[in-house]
């Protein structure tokens, strides 16, 4: 039995492909939890996953969030530097 929990405990942590696939992995869990149907072990893991899928969105969604900053930043800059050139 260690093994398949270590085998399930893998697959909680695995590695998206990419937010997008993510994304449609949690909307996947929430239904399946949402129907009711899943034995308890079973939700446990789906939970685990899916908390560790919105952990996973969550911290792509910030470094989206800080390099739109710094690309902003940067256009503001050039934006008042080409402004004060003009004068």
């Amino acid at each position: 039995m260690a093994k398949t929990s270590k085998n399930t405990t893998a697959n909680v942590a695995a590695e998206p492909e990419s937010f997008e696939a993510a994304s449609e992995e949690l909307e996947k869990i929430v239904a399946d939890m949402e129907a009711g149907q899943m034995p308890l072990e079973a939700s446990l893991l789906a939970y685990q996953r899916g908390a560790y899928l919105l952990q996973y969105c969550q911290k792509k969604l910030q470094s989206a969030q800080q390099q739109v900053k710094i690309l902003e930043a940067d256009m503001l800059k050039n934006f008042n530097t080409a402004d004060t050139d003009d004068h």
